[in-house]
C-alpha cells in the first residue's frame, strides 16, 4: 500500500510504501462498531447516584388507612410507585461500564480503520511536523499553507514542546504521539496526518 505524502504546500510530493496488514484491510463495521462503543464505554466515569426507597426522605407512617378510602392501598410514601419516592433499581457510583476487547481484536479494528480512510483519501503523510517557535500563529499558517480543512488530527512519534504549545489553543486541532491514537478520534476528525515516523511507528507496534 502506498501512502500519500503531501509537501508544506499540501501538494503531493510522493508515495510512502506501507504495510498491507494495516493500510490495506477490508472494512469491518461489525469490528468498528464494537471497537467504538467498547472505547466510549471505558472512558465512562461512573458519578450518577440514585435513592432506594430506604435513602429518600420519608416518613414510615401510613398515609391513610388500609380498606374504605376508595383509593389503592398503601403503607409508606417511599415506594418507587410514588412521585418523590425512591427508585427500584438506582444507579450507583460503583456501577462498571467497561467492556473487553481482546488485543487481537483491536489491532484488526484499527487497523480497519486506517485503512478505510486511507480509500476515503481523508489519510495524509508528511515529513516531519515542527515550528520554530511555541505561536499559535505560526502552527495554523503552517496548517492553513497545507490546504486542510475542517478538524484535523496530527500523529507523530514523539510529540515537540513547541508543536504542543502552538497547537493547543486551535479547536479544530489535535496534535497526538502515535502510541496515543484511539478509534473515536480516527473517526472523528476529518483529516488525518502522520509523519514518517508515526507511520514507522504504528508499524512496529501492530504488525
Amino acid at each position: 500500500m502506498e501512502l500519500k505524502i503531501i509537501n508544506a504546500e499540501g501538494q503531493v510530493a510522493g508515495a510512502l510504501t506501507a504495510s498491507d496488514a494495516l493500510f490495506a484491510r477490508d472494512y469491518n463495521e461489525a469490528l468498528v462498531h464494537q471497537l467504538v462503543t467498547a472505547y466510549l464505554a471505558n472512558a465512562r466515569s461512573a458519578n450518577r447516584a440514585q435513592k432506594t426507597r430506604a435513602e429518600v426522605k420519608h416518613s414510615t407512617k401510613k398515609p391513610w388507612r388500609q380498606k374504605g378510602t376508595g383509593r389503592a392501598r398503601s403503607g409508606m410514601t417511599s415506594s418507587p410507585l410514588w412521585r418523590s419516592g425512591g427508585r427500584a433499581f438506582p444507579n450507583k457510583p460503583d456501577e462498571n461500564f467497561t467492556q473487553k476487547v481482546n488485543r487481537k481484536m483491536y489491532r484488526a479494528g484499527m487497523a480497519t480503520i486506517l485503512s478505510q480512510l486511507v480509500r476515503d483519501e481523508r489519510l495524509f503523510v508528511i515529513d516531519e511536523l515542527a515550528v520554530e517557535t511555541p505561536k499559535t500563529k505560526e502552527f495554523a499558517g503552517k496548517v492553513q499553507k497545507m490546504g486542510l480543512e475542517g478538524d484535523i488530527l496530527f500523529l507523530t512519534r514523539e510529540l515537540d514542546e513547541n508543536v504542543f504549545l502552538s497547537s493547543r489553543n486551535l479547536a479544530n486541532v489535535l496534535v497526538l504521539e502515535a502510541h496515543e491514537i484511539d478509534p473515536y478520534s480516527l473517526l472523528r476528525f476529518k483529516k488525518i496526518v502522520l509523519t514518517r515516523d508515526a507511520v514507522a511507528h504504528l508499524e512496529e507496534q501492530w504488525v
